[in-house]
C-alpha cells in the first residue's frame, strides 16, 4: 500500500519488513497494556533483550491511563518472551512518568537512556542495569531535552551521546527541533554541545529531526539512524486523538568514526516512511515510524526495531552494506 499523504514518501528499496509484523503488541503483554512502542534492543549475554514502552488504559475505549517500560527476551530477535511484571517504573510528587527507552552495551552492562515527563519540563536520564530488576540512575539532565542516544564505545577517551532538545523560545515558538551532540568523561556530567544536523538539512522533513537508535559502528562509519518529521495543516484526524498532522519516518545517516560530530553521509529520502496499514491505518497516531533499536548481525543483516502509529513494536531488515551505500557524502 503507497502512502497517500502529501507529499508522497516511500521506504528505500533496501528495506524489508518482518513479514508477520508486528514483532510485539498489547496482546503479548501479560499485565495491563495497550500501547507497546518505541522500544529499546541489544543483544546482552547471548540473547536480544527489548525494553519497551507500555502506555496501558483500555484499548477498546481508547483510554491511557499511565506508563510504565516492559521487559522481554528473544533467542531469535523475532520472537519474544515478555516478562510478568514491567521493569521500570519511575514515579514521584516531581517525575510523572519515564518512557521511551533506548538501549547501549558497553563493559559488559546496559544503559539505559529514557525520557522523563515532570512538573518542571521533559527531561532525558541515563541508567545502568546488569540484570534488568536493579536501574541505578546515573544522570538526568534540565528541562527540556529528550530522544537522547549513547554510542557503543568511548571516543576520544570519552563518552558520547545524541540528544534533541527543544529550544521553543529561542526558535521563535515552533515546533522546530535539531539532533546534537555531547560528550562526557564519566556519564554523569555533560558538555562540549555541537549541532550534529539541522531539520533544514533533511529534505523529507519540515517540523523536526531527532536521533532514533544507537548508532552501530562499521568501517565505514557509525552508521546511526533518525526520525524526520513532516506537518501539513491540512491532515485531519489520523488514529485516537481529535487531530493528528504529522508524519514521521525513519532517515539514515554516517557519522566519522573518530569525530562522530561530522556527519559524513546522509540519505537524502526516508530509509522506513509509514506505508502498511499497521502504521498507516491502525493506531493512536497514524503515520508514525519510530526507530529506537539497530542490531548488526556477524553476516551483516542489520535489524532496525521500529515503533508503528505509536501502538505496536515492528521489525525491518537490510544489509549493512546497502545502509551505507544510501548515504551520500556530504559537502
Amino acid at each position: 500500500m503507497s502512502n497517500q499523504l502529501n507529499p508522497t514518501l516511500e521506504s528505500s528499496p533496501v528495506i524489508k519488513r518482518y513479514e508477520n509484523n508486528p514483532v510485539l503488541s498489547y496482546k503479548d503483554v501479560p499485565y495491563n497494556a495497550a500501547l507497546i512502542f518505541n522500544a529499546g534492543v541489544a543483544k546482552y549475554q547471548g540473547k536480544y533483550v527489548m525494553v519497551f514502552r507500555n502506555d496501558y488504559g483500555s484499548v477498546e475505549e481508547r483510554r491511557l491511563d499511565g506508563t510504565n517500560l516492559g521487559l522481554a527476551f528473544s533467542d531469535d530477535g523475532i520472537h519474544w518472551e515478555v516478562q510478568d511484571k514491567p521493569c521500570f517504573d519511575l514515579k514521584d510528587e516531581e517525575i510523572l512518568r519515564a518512557y521511551d527507552p533506548r538501549l547501549t552495551v558497553m563493559d559488559g552492562k546496559v544503559y539505559m537512556c529514557f525520557a522523563v515527563d515532570t512538573r518542571h519540563g521533559i527531561r532525558g536520564g541515563i541508567a545502568v542495569t546488569e540484570d534488568f530488576e536493579k536501574f541505578e540512575i546515573i544522570s538526568m539532565t534540565v528541562p527540556d531535552n529528550r530522544n537522547m542516544v549513547l554510542f557503543p564505545e568511548k571516543i576520544g577517551g570519552k563518552y558520547v551521546r545524541l540528544e534533541r532538545p527543544f529550544p521553543v523560545y529561542g526558535r521563535g515558538g515552533k515546533d522546530r527541533f535539531d539532533i546534537w551532540i555531547s560528550d562526557s568523561p564519566d556519564l554523569v556530567y555533560w558538555g562540549n554541545s555541537k549541532l550534529l544536523l539541522g531539520v533544514e538539512n533533511v529534505p523529507y522533513a519540515n517540523d523536526k529531526i531527532g536521533p532514533g537508535a544507537p548508532p552501530v559502528k562499521t568501517e565505514k562509519g557509525w552508521l546511526t539512524t533518525f526520525h524526520a518529521v513532516d506537518l501539513d495543516p491540512s491532515r485531519g484526524k489520523n488514529g485516537w486523538e481529535s487531530a493528528w498532522k504529522k508524519r514521521y519516518c525513519a532517515g539514515i545517516m554516517l557519522l566519522d568514526l573518530e569525530d562522530p560530530s561530522k556527519v559524513i553521509g546522509l540519505c537524502k529520502d526516508p530509509l522506513i516512511a509509514p506505508e502498511t496499514d499497521y502504521e498507516t491505518v491502525d493506531g493512536f497516531r497514524t503515520n508514525v515510524i519510530f526507530p529506537g533499536g539497530m542490531i548488526l548481525e556477524d553476516d551483516g543483516e542489520v535489524k532496525i526495531y521500529y515503533g508503528a502509529a505509536d501502538t505496536v513494536e515492528c521489525l525491518a531488515t537490510a544489509h549493512v552494506d546497502d545502509l551505507i551505500k544510501l548515504c551520500k557524502p556530504v559537502g
